[in-house]
């Protein structure tokens, strides 16, 4: 058997002793499709409370990061009345949310800065053996997103709600070199 297939034999075509039968064998061979590393990071966890009448409801809401760190990262939030539900709800909103952006290496191509709401991010390229200089919700999203090498500063709002989208914002700033020049004509 090769190793990027499988075969996959029913229950109906084996033999008590799992040992297949003679004449009616039939072998299916599948592509086994390589399986991308998907990093999720919870950002945040809160509690929501609304008073009614018969007294209060809680509820949550969970803000989620999935990436494949390769150039790919998705943010969502999810609510529910369970931790656990909220948390599904956004991983699977953030899959379908993913954007891409240009890696230089394992840092990005230019300087950028991104906006929502209060937050405001800024972003610088770093030369290998920085690290990831990084904070909060904006560690989170160019962790997932596979950054390893930057400077950054949230010159805004500390919310991690506004920091991770304004991280988003500043992300889908970025061009390659090829887009710029491509663009140049």
């Amino acid at each position: 058997m090769l190793r990027n297939q499988k075969q996959l034999r029913t229950e109906k075509e084996l033999n008590a002793d799992g040992s297949p039968k003679a004449a009616a064998v039939e072998m299916l061979d599948l592509e086994a499709v390589p399986a991308t590393e998907e990093k999720t990071v919870v950002v945040a966890i809160n509690r929501v409370t609304k008073v009614v009448k018969g007294g209060k409801r809680f509820s949550f809401n969970a803000l989620v990061v999935v990436g494949n760190s390769a150039g790919s990262v998705g943010v969502a939030l999810g609510k529910s009345n369970e931790v656990q539900v909220a948390i599904q709800k956004a991983s699977s909103a953030a899959r379908k949310e993913m954007m891409t952006f240009p890696l230089k290496g394992s840092t990005i191509p230019h300087e950028t800065e991104g906006y929502f709401g209060a937050g405001h991010v800024w972003m610088k390229p770093a030369v290998g053996g920085t690290g990831l200089i990084a904070g909060g919700g904006v560690r989170a999203v160019l962790e997932a997103g596979g950054v390893k090498n930057i400077l950054t500063k949230n010159l805004g709002s500390r919310n991690s709600f506004n920091t991770v989208y304004a991280t988003i914002d500043a992300l889908r700033q970025l061009r390659s070199r090829e887009e710029v020049l491509k663009a140049r004509g």
